[in-house]
């Protein structure tokens, strides 16, 4: 057994860069808790589910998505089933850093 092979991977399933950020930018902007964060999932109702996701408050989600992701947000982009849930808000996030 080689020392790489002894290396143990990390328990549960790991989560990308942008997960995190995500994760991070929703908390941040949001004031939620950590735990709260931490254990939304693909389904996690978003815009309509969350009281302190307004109206103003997209504003500043996307502001900081572009900022900490790097990425260009056009306004035609945004649209109700981006924020519908954490899924489809990681997934566009990931589709736009990609195509970055």
């Amino acid at each position: 057994m080689t020392a790489e092979t002894a290396t143990a991977e990390p328990a549960g399933p790991s989560r990308s860069d942008i997960d995190q950020t995500l994760r991070a930018i929703l908390r941040d902007v949001l004031g939620l808790k950590d735990k709260q964060v931490e254990d939304f999932d693909s389904d996690t109702g978003l815009f309509g589910h969350l009281p302190e996701l307004d109206s103003m408050a997209v504003a500043g989600l996307l502001t900081e998505m572009e900022d900490r992701l790097d990425i260009v947000i056009d306004d035609d982009e945004i649209d109700g089933e981006m924020l519908e849930n954490y899924g489809a808000l990681l997934a566009f996030a990931e589709a736009k850093a990609v195509a970055g």
